[in-house]
């Protein structure tokens, strides 16, 4: 039987058309990986499902119900997730859900954190003689704008809704490996990646070899 393969490159975002650009596709959607997925387990002829991983991550949008819907499907196929050599954050989710993870020597993975980043151009845009009004109905419609500094009210909405992603990831990740949430907290890499073997004494990956290795 074949191995089906199924590429994970690049940026991830939700929805196909949030990838493709005029040169081509600059990275992944979780709706082509899914497609990817569905049509392997349909198909006879494929024996084993191999992800070819190099990837930052991206959005969050997506990556849980994807990397759930991988979760799923253990035992119906055998499926193994090769960091290749890059496999973090976003990527790192969805490639833990598979039956093992191999890295490429050289390889790293993990960056099992989120972020989200608010930018104050408000200074900018008075030097400029700018000024910005909203006229806006609903309380927090306007929050986190950039055009004035982050609020304390509005720096912990977003916190909490970064804690709120943070919390499912590594819950998900937990579940994946088959470890503690606390495994994750204070191992992990705490957020940054971890190279090659490292990753595999700290139970983020399983073993090192190439891509060709694995596929062989």
């Amino acid at each position: 039987s074949m191995v089906g393969v199924i590429n994970i490159h690049g940026v991830i975002a939700q929805h196909a058309r949030q990838v493709d650009n005029v040169s081509g596709p600059g990275g992944t959607s979780c709706e082509r990986v899914s497609l990817a997925l569905r049509q392997a387990l349909a198909d006879p002829n494929i024996g084993s499902i191999l992800f070819n991983i190099d990837s930052p991550g991206g959005n969050v949008f997506g990556v849980q119900a994807l990397a759930e819907e991988i979760l799923a499907a253990r035992g119906r196929k055998r499926m193994v997730a090769q960091a290749n050599s890059l496999m973090a954050s976003a990527a790192y989710w969805i490639g833990c859900c598979a039956d093992e993870i191999v890295v490429t020597p050289g390889g790293q993975v993990g960056s099992i954190g989120v972020v989200a980043l608010h930018e104050d151009i408000s200074e900018a845009a008075a030097k400029a003689g700018v000024k910005f009004t909203f006229i806006h109905a609903g309380k927090y419609k306007v929050e986190g704008n950039s055009f004035e500094p982050l609020g304390e009210e509005a720096r912990s909405a977003i916190q909490a809704d970064v804690d709120a992603y943070y919390r499912d990831f590594v819950r998900g990740v937990a579940k994946a490996r088959g470890v503690s949430v606390r495994d994750v907290l204070d191992g992990f890499g705490q957020a940054r990646t971890v190279k090659d073997s490292d990753a595999v004494r700290e139970k983020m990956a399983d073993r090192v070899a190439t891509m060709d290795d694995t596929l062989n």
